[in-house]
Formats: structure tokens, C-alpha cells, sequence
């Protein structure tokens, strides 16, 4: 397995876990739904709702993480990122992740792995309503989460030294972005012409490709 291989397989696993989990914001929807028409309509609220709205989203943003990692979407402070070379930037995120971000993942798969381990041990119920539901499941999901996060991270720190050699990002596994969903609406759109659509879609491209300075890692960034 060459270098670049690997690094599409974490991205690969991340996206994959990180889009199966986005399906939680359905059930979530639903059984809000379902809490408000009981509550206001039936006059029958449900306590146990409330706790597993929380678990359904708690685990959405955790399992989630991997994915933007992959993605390059967490939010940064890039007014003088954006302006580096790809060496400066590399050597700035290389620093941040060996000195910040291993140990806090660490602590965070092994803090999180001892609090699931006590609530499966203990059979651990939700106390914020009366009779609530289990949450060990969802405990379980912070050791999980982490391990996935470390393991996108060990391919960004990948990246990062690849960077240093050659002076350019390596390359990202391709997702869907928001100039595909463009060029789709534009394409179904009568009321434009081929000369407007065309610009309209390098516009968007050009204001994604200067929102994300790394990018997707088609090249070196300049």
C-alpha cells in the first residue's frame, strides 16, 4: 500500500462513518416530531425523549468529527493561514497536532474508554428524567469517536510531512461540495443561458477554492 492509498482509505473510513451518522438527524427530526405532538396535542409528554434527543445528537456531532477532519472543515483563524506558503502551513499544523492535538485525542480515547467501561459495568441509566434510558451505548460512542479522529489526524500529520518534502498538499478523497450542488441546479435552470451558467459556476468555484486554501489538494497552493 503506497503512502497516498492510505491516506484515501482514512478518508474513505471517515467519510463513510461520518455520512452513515448524518442519517441521525433523521430519527432525530422524527422523534422531535413526535415529542411536540404528544406535548402540545395529546398532552402526553414523553420524559425519555428529551435524553435520547441528546444522546441521537451527541453522537451525530462525535462520529462527525473524523469526517470534517477528512474534509479540512473545521473552522480555523485563517486570515494569515491563507496567505502562507504550503511548507509554512504544513510546518504550522505539524506543531499544532503533535504538541495539541495527539495528547487531547489521546486523553480523550482513554478518559473515554474508562467512562464507558464503568457505565456498561454499572448497567448506568440517564438521571435527568425519571426512568431513563440506558446510556452506556452512548458512552461508548467517546472512545469510538476518538479512535477515529486519532486516526484521521495520524493521516493529516502524514500530509503534513509529505507537504515539507514537496512543497504541495497531497490529495484528498473527493466528497461532494457546494459547486456540485451549483453546477446541478444551474443545469436544471430554463431561465439562463450557457454564457451565464458558465460564469456563475466559476465564480462559485474560485470563492470555494479561496475559502478552503488547502483544498482538496489538486496542487500546490500559491
Amino acid at each position: 500500500m503506497t503512502v497516498q492509498s492510505f491516506l484515501h482509505a482514512v478518508d474513505r473510513l471517515s467519510t463513510w462513518v461520518g455520512k452513515a451518522a448524518a442519517w441521525l438527524i433523521v430519527a432525530l427530526m422524527l422523534l422531535v416530531c413526535v415529542e411536540v405532538f404528544k406535548r402540545y396535542v395529546l398532552n402526553a409528554p414523553t420524559a425519555w425523549i428529551f435524553d435520547a434527543s441528546n444522546m441521537l445528537y451527541g453522537t451525530l456531532f462525535m462520529l462527525a468529527g473524523a469526517y470534517a477532519l477528512a474534509q479540512n472543515a473545521h473552522v480555523r483563524g485563517d486570515f494569515f493561514y491563507s496567505n502562507m506558503r504550503p511548507r509554512l502551513q504544513a510546518s504550522f499544523d505539524l506543531v499544532l497536532y503533535v504538541v495539541l492535538f495527539l495528547p487531547g485525542i489521546a486523553a480523550l480515547i482513554w478518559s473515554g474508554y474508562d467512562y464507558a467501561a464503568l457505565s456498561w459495568r454499572i448497567n448506568e441509566h440517564s438521571s435527568v428524567t425519571a426512568d431513563g434510558p440506558p446510556i452506556y451505548p452512548f458512552k461508548t460512542v467517546i472512545p469510538v469517536a476518538g479512535a477515529l479522529i486519532m486516526l484521521q489526524g495520524l493521516a493529516e500529520i502524514t500530509r503534513c510531512v509529505i507537504c515539507l518534502r514537496t512543497g504541495a498538499w497531497p490529495s484528498r478523497l473527493k466528497d461532494v461540495s457546494e459547486i456540485d450542488v451549483v453546477e446541478e441546479q444551474l443545469a436544471q435552470s430554463d431561465h439562463i443561458d450557457e454564457e451565464t451558467r458558465r460564469l456563475a459556476i466559476e465564480r462559485t468555484q474560485r470563492i470555494e477554492d479561496e475559502a478552503r486554501q488547502r483544498g482538496m489538494g489538486t496542487g500546490p497552493n500559491t
